[in-house]
C-alpha cells in the first residue's frame, strides 16, 4: 500500500465526495477534500497533491476556472487533474482537455474505472517526478563533469604559459620575477581599475606572462646587447610583438586570446607613438595599456644588460611626466593615487 500519495477530490455535493473516497478508500491514499473552487485553490496553496479528482459544474468558479488558476501556478500546474462530472457533451469533454485536464470520467462512472484510472495516472506522475530528478542530476553531473575538464585545461594552460616564459627567460635578460612583478602589478592596476572586474585582473594576471613571448624569435645578440640598439636592431626587436600575435592569433581559449592582445599591443602608447599598429588611446586594448605601465614600471626599477635600475621613485616620476602621452591618464592616476602599493610589489 502506498500511503505517500495525496488526493484532493472537489465537488459541490458532498455526497459525490464520499463515494469518490469510500471507491478509493481501499488504497489508503491520504485524502482532503473540498466542496467549492475556491476552496479547493486555499487548500492546494498549503500543501502538496498527486492528483486531483475536479468537478466542472459548481457555483463561483467552475472545474475550468479552478484548473486554470492551478495551471497559472508554477507549484501546481503540473499536478494531475482528472474531471469527474456528469458533463457528457463533446465541447466540455474538449475543453477538459484542452485546459489540462489528463482524463475525464463522466458520472455515474464504475467504480473499478475510477480505482484504474487514478492508479494510472499517479503512476504516471510518479514515473514522471522520478524521470524529471533523474533528468536533473544527470544535467548536475554533467555540468560537474564540464566543470572539471575546463578547469584541467585551464591548469593545463597556465602550465603551458609557464614552460613558455621559462624558455623566454633562457634566450633573453627577461627573469621569473620580471614576469612575476609584471603580473602583480598589472592585476593590481586591474583591480583599482572601476571598469574591469575581478575575473578580469585574475584573467590578466594569467596570461600577462606571455606578454614579451616573441622574444624568444629574436636573435641573442639583439636582446643582450649592452649598447643601444641600431635603427634595424631596433626594427628586428619590435618584431617581437607581431611575431607573438602570429603564434597566438589562432586560439579561441580565453586564456590565449588575452595573451595576444597583451603581447601584441603592451608596446602601443597612448599618442599613437608605439608599435607595431600605431593604436592611439582607447583603441588600445585595456589590457594591453595595463601591462605596458607595469612593463615599464618593472623595467626601470630593474638592472638591465643595457641599464642600471633606477629608484622607484624616479621610476614612478617617469611615468607620471608620461600621462597621457606614453601611458593611459586614467591608470596613471590609479598609479599615483596607490603608489605605497606598487611600491610594495617592487622586491618581489
Amino acid at each position: 500500500m502506498d500511503l505517500s500519495y495525496n488526493l484532493l477530490i472537489v465537488d459541490d455535493v458532498s455526497e459525490n465526495i464520499k463515494v469518490a473516497m469510500n471507491i478509493l478508500r481501499e488504497n489508503n491514499y491520504n485524502f482532503s477534500f473540498a466542496t467549492s473552487g475556491k476552496q479547493a485553490l486555499e487548500i492546494v496553496s498549503q500543501k502538496d497533491f498527486d492528483l486531483i479528482l475536479l468537478d466542472i459544474m459548481m457555483p463561483e468558479l467552475s472545474g475550468f476556472d479552478v484548473i486554470q488558476k492551478l495551471k497559472e501556478n508554477h507549484r501546481t500546474k503540473d499536478i494531475p487533474v482528472i474531471f469527474v462530472t456528469a458533463k457528457t457533451d463533446v465541447d466540455s469533454l474538449a475543453k477538459g482537455f484542452e485546459f489540462g485536464g489528463v482524463d475525464y470520467i463522466t458520472k455515474p462512472f464504475h467504480p473499478l474505472e475510477l480505482l484504474s484510472r487514478v492508479s494510472t495516472h499517479l503512476e504516471l506522475y510518479k514515473s514522471r517526478k522520478i524521470l524529471q530528478q533523474n533528468n536533473l542530476n544527470l544535467n548536475i553531473k554533467i555540468k560537474e563533469n564540464e566543470n572539471r575538464l575546463l578547469s584541467e585545461l585551464e591548469a593545463s594552460q597556465k602550465e603551458i604559459i609557464y614552460l613558455l616564459t621559462e624558455l623566454m627567460e633562457s634566450t633573453c635578460d627577461e627573469t621569473g620575477k620580471h614576469i612575476k612583478r609584471v603580473s602583480t602589478y598589472s592585476k593590481l592596476l586591474a583591480e583599482l581599475h572601476e571598469s574591469l572586474t575581478l575575473d578580469d585582473a585574475n584573467l590578466l594576471y594569467d596570461a600577462s606572462p606571455l606578454h614579451d613571448i616573441g622574444k624568444i624569435t629574436i636573435p641573442a645578440e639583439i636582446l643582450q646587447k649592452p649598447g643601444r640598439l641600431t635603427q634595424e636592431e631596433f626594427e628586428i626587436m619590435k618584431s617581437h610583438t607581431t611575431n607573438a600575435h602570429n603564434a597566438l592569433k589562432h586560439s579561441s581559449r580565453e586564456l590565449i586570446k588575452t595573451a595576444d592582445i597583451i603581447a601584441n599591443q603592451h608596446h602601443e602608447k597612448w599618442n599613437g607613438s608605439g608599435y607595431p599598429q600605431g593604436l592611439k588611446g582607447e583603441d588600445i586594448h585595456v589590457f594591453g595599456r595595463i601591462v605596458a605601465l607595469a612593463d615599464v614600471l618593472d623595467a626601470l626599477t630593474h638592472k638591465r644588460v643595457y641599464k642600471d635600475s633606477w629608484s622607484f621613485e624616479e621610476a614612478a616620476k617617469y611615468i607620471i611626466d608620461h600621462k597621457g602621452t606614453q601611458f593611459d591618464p586614467y591608470l596613471v592616476k590609479l598609479f599615483e593615487e596607490n603608489l605605497e602599493e606598487f611600491k610594495k610589489i617592487v622586491n618581489l
